[in-house]
């Protein structure tokens, strides 16, 4: 009966990793129109219809158009943390790369670039009015007396203004560049000039031009067992509303989606990086998301009306992160951008607490590698006490065994009498059938809770350990942590008592063999875990064997 059990809750776990990297599970997405809601007090205006499939994604002004024409310059920042081009086409940005962070561990690999866009498509942050006296269009030339800023770590932050004026009323896009912080200030100003008060709603964009994951996929049988950086892992628009997280597929996405209102940040990631735009007033912003028949993803932010009398100036403020999903950075922020990171939301009791230790180790150690090891030491120590009951349990068992092959053969077309003889074998000998599988019951959520951290963190990431394992956060190339890792799972097999159906003990003795195809395309940092694990386990069980007294 504990060999049947045990059996279960193993194959339980191979079920939920299979599940978990064939079908990809993605937080709730929300693929149902849904309209804005409003309030009798300071709502947002009503979104519009939504438009037929194909039809344009951008939100139209109700005034004529009158083009903004000119030369199109780009505006170099350079920043010790990154390197962004603007451009004075639609005040927008044109590139965003990472100076901290390659695609790759190759001597030429290029930086990490957050804004993907193909020529003729409108451009992230880019600003527009729906149904006011500001016709903007993402073609529009914008105006702007600095082309080229550098800031050192040390200096004080910086402005980039661009403006443009459209009738009687004047725009100026501020962003504010922190030389020490991933983060951007973008403050709009609207100066009415007219003779009466004005109504304006902003609206900003990011737009990204990008394909499903599935379509990236291979169809190979043996593509089932790799886990890359972005093959299982969420890439697209995600934004956090009603403090709940929640994603699109860009596979399954309809023409347009709306969300909101209470909107507290909304823009598109991937698995190590987010571009983010937090509004200043997130209970009055509301959410669109589209993607055209070109694969253009539009994340579109819309704000509350706000009135503007003669001669007055309003403004709307937004905070911008571009950056890597590290949990302390996107904590400070304090907005719950944090939640961007698949920590699972049910068990961040666990999950945050291992990041920290984990990080907390690697201050002292300087190598993720060893600090994973070092927690790994750590919890087997914590749950050495329900190891030991673990093993003991199954050595109880394992004298049991001849008497158990007694009762089953006298009673063998009996079965209600053999299974009440059973019973009392255990009983009279105080013997737990389930001992040895409850204590490992309780360390699952510890497994994977660590395995959420140590394929989500971006500290993992193009971090070395030794010899031939030059990022934690990618396979083994030669696949020889899994294998060994295998060899360890096979050795504790034979250590473990068998049981006394054959078929039962070919299926335990084939588990090896499932869990080191599972891991041979995992991140070197779980198998790393797994395996010392493992390796502490047998020297555990070896110790129980010898020096432990079953009380029988």
């Amino acid at each position: 009966m504990e060999k049947r059990f045990f059996l279960a809750i193993v194959l339980s776990v191979i079920v939920v990793f299979a599940y978990q990297h064939i079908f990809e599970p993605k937080p709730p997405v929300r693929e149902t129109v849904s309209e804005t809601a409003s309030s009798d007090t300071a709502s947002p205006s009503p979104s519009p219809a939504p438009p037929t499939p194909g039809a344009n994604i951008f939100p139209a002004a109700t005034s004529p158009k009158v083009k903004v024409t000119g030369a199109e310059k780009d505006v170099i920042i350079d920043t010790p943390l990154y390197e962004a081009v603007f451009t004075t086409r639609g005040g927008a940005l044109l590139s965003f790369k990472l100076k901290n962070f390659k695609t790759d561990l190759s001597p030429n690999s290029e930086l990490i670039e957050l804004v993907h866009a193909i020529p003729g498509n409108p451009l992230p942050l880019f600003l527009s009015f729906i149904d006011s006296t500001i016709p903007v269009a993402p073609d529009d030339i914008y105006h702007t007396d600095l082309f080229s800023l550098t800031l050192e770590a040390t200096d004080q932050p910086q402005e980039l203004v661009f403006s443009q004026n459209y009738g009687m009323l004047r725009m100026e896009k501020i962003f504010t560049f922190d030389p020490a912080s991933y983060t951007i200030q973008m403050d709009v100003k609207v100066k009415n000039l007219s003779s009466s008060t004005i109504q304006q709603s902003p609206t900003l964009s990011w737009f990204q031009y990008d394909v499903p994951t599935s379509a990236r996929r291979s169809t190979s049988w043996f593509s089932w067992f790799h886990f890359g950086e972005d093959t299982y892992s969420h890439k697209g628009p995600i934004h956090f509303a009603a403090q709940s997280i929640e994603t699109s597929n860009l596979g399954k996405m309809g023409p347009i989606e709306y969300y909101g209102p209470n909107i507290s940040w909304a823009g598109y990631e991937s698995k190590y990086f987010i571009a983010a735009m937090i509004p200043q007033k997130p209970a009055l912003t509301s959410l669109t998301i589209g993607k055209d028949d070109t694969s253009l993803v539009s994340v579109q932010m819309k704000g509350p009306k706000n009135l503007i009398p003669t001669n007055d100036t309003g403004t709307f403020s937004y905070t911008l992160y571009l950056g890597p999903k590290d949990y302390t950075i996107l904590k400070s922020l304090d907005v719950n951008l944090e939640n961007a990171i698949d920590l699972s939301s049910w068990l961040k009791w666990l999950t945050i607490p291992l990041l920290t230790v984990l990080k907390f180790i690697y201050q002292y150690v300087h190598n993720y590698g060893i600090a994973i090891i070092i927690l790994t030491i750590l919890i087997k120590v914590i749950f050495w006490p329900l190891g030991n009951k673990s093993y003991k349990s199954m050595k109880s068992m394992q004298k049991l065994q001849p008497k158990m092959m007694e009762i089953r053969e006298k009673y063998k077309d009996d079965k209600s009498r053999l299974n009440q003889e059973v019973m009392n074998l255990y009983k009279n000998n105080k013997v737990n059938p389930l001992g040895g599988c409850l204590p490992i019951l309780i360390q699952l959520p510890v497994f994977f809770g660590l395995y959420k951290v140590l394929f989500y963190a971006i500290e993992l990431r193009h971090s070395p350990f030794f010899f031939w394992i030059e990022d934690l956060s990618a396979k083994d190339p030669y696949y020889i942590t899994p294998i060994i890792m295998g060899a360890t799972m096979f050795l504790q097999q034979k250590m473990t008592p068998m049981q006394i159906d054959p078929m039962q003990q070919k299926i335990m003795l084939f588990l090896p063999i499932v869990f080191t195809l599972l891991f041979l395309n995992f991140s070197s940092g779980l198998v790393i875990y797994w395996l010392f694990n493992n390796i502490i386990s047998i020297g555990q069980q070896l110790y129980v064997n010898k020096y432990v007294s079953t009380g029988d």
